[in-house]
């Protein structure tokens, strides 16, 4: 005999709320942030990443299938207006920025500033960022771990500290259990698994740069402070004067005059502008040049092990400059 059981509307609205639970749709800014949240998210869903294979991160234009997908997301996951301007306009645009993580602002973060040492005039930067540092400075009374906008100087290149990244993970996953609490005790284990394995790769990478600490180089622009904070590596200028300037000749002259007194061992084009400054830069001079950095590991192959690929192919990158030259 076959039994059959009515169906009411409190089973109709059962069945939907079943339907319904999804894992959230997340979208982030740079292939670096896509790694740490695809760890979190592992087998329950893709990131997806808007910066485009070899794109530049300050300068980006979004096209239209990505704007629909912010549109759709139930979390966006960004380093902050200082790095994406182009991807604050379009959150304010969809009125998305309730649903925004910006890490660089977020609890616990290390943010350090950009220095004279740094060879970095932030306030040559892009004109689109003016509006939104007028607005911030209000904020100001806030330290170091206050939002992006709060100073004009904030380097936002924070993900080359492994401190900042192990923070991160934990707070994506605090977010991700909010909208998805039902796979909570995932996410949660996922960050754990992921914080532990930046610390391994942290403790590697400390042991590979401390022969190279006390060896001064050049980079092409000044993205790497965090990088050179936390290893304890010296930096001695940048090509670039900032983010989206061409380096004046007053600046040449004196890095050239620079280069030219056995002070700097080696200088690092970037993988995502053309090298040919840095070869007439070094040209003739003691210096080397090394193999291109990739700050935002948009060279590489995306995914959740891009975080350690980047990090420890800057590693090698510039140890084996620097140790060649013992």
């Amino acid at each position: 005999m076959r039994f059959i059981i009515p169906l009411t509307l409190a089973t109709f609205g059962a069945l939907s709320s079943v339907a319904q639970a999804e894992v959230p749709k997340v979208v982030t800014d740079i292939p670096a942030v896509q790694s740490l949240v695809a760890q979190v998210m592992g087998d329950l869903g893709e990131p997806t990443v808007l910066l485009g294979q070899n794109a530049d991160a300050h300068h980006y234009q979004l096209k239209p299938s990505q704007a629909g997908a912010l549109q759709d997301a139930g979390l966006v996951v960004w380093i902050g207006p200082r790095l994406t301007p182009w991807l604050e306009r379009a959150l304010d645009g969809l009125g998305a920025q309730d649903r925004a993580l910006s890490l660089l602002s977020a609890p616990g973060t290390h943010v350090r500033h950009f220095s004279a040492a740094d060879a970095h005039d932030h306030s040559a930067d892009m004109d689109d960022e003016e509006d939104h540092d007028a607005h911030a400075s209000d904020e100001s009374d806030h330290d170091d771990h206050a939002s992006e906008g709060a100073q004009s100087d904030v380097d936002p290149h924070a993900w080359l500290d492994p401190d900042n990244a192990k923070i991160w993970v934990g707070l994506i996953a605090q977010d991700l259990s909010k909208l998805d609490p039902e796979n909570a005790k995932i996410y949660e284990s996922n960050a754990k698994a992921a914080q532990a394995r930046i610390t391994t790769m942290d403790d590697r990478l400390k042991a590979q740069f401390a022969p190279v600490q006390d060896k001064p180089f050049l980079v092409y622009h000044a993205a790497y402070g965090y990088l050179a904070d936390h290893y304890g590596l010296h930096i001695a200028g940048a090509l670039s004067p900032s983010d989206a300037a061409t380096p004046g000749a007053a600046h040449l002259v004196s890095l050239r005059n620079e280069a030219n007194t056995d002070k700097i061992y080696c200088a690092f084009p970037e993988a995502q502008h053309d090298p040919k400054m840095v070869d007439i830069l070094v040209d003739g001079t003691p210096v080397k040049l090394g193999g291109a950095l990739d700050p935002s590991g948009s060279s590489l192959t995306y995914g959740p092990g891009l975080y350690e690929a980047l990090m420890q192919k800057s590693a090698d990158t510039i140890t084996a400059c620097l140790s060649s030259q013992d």
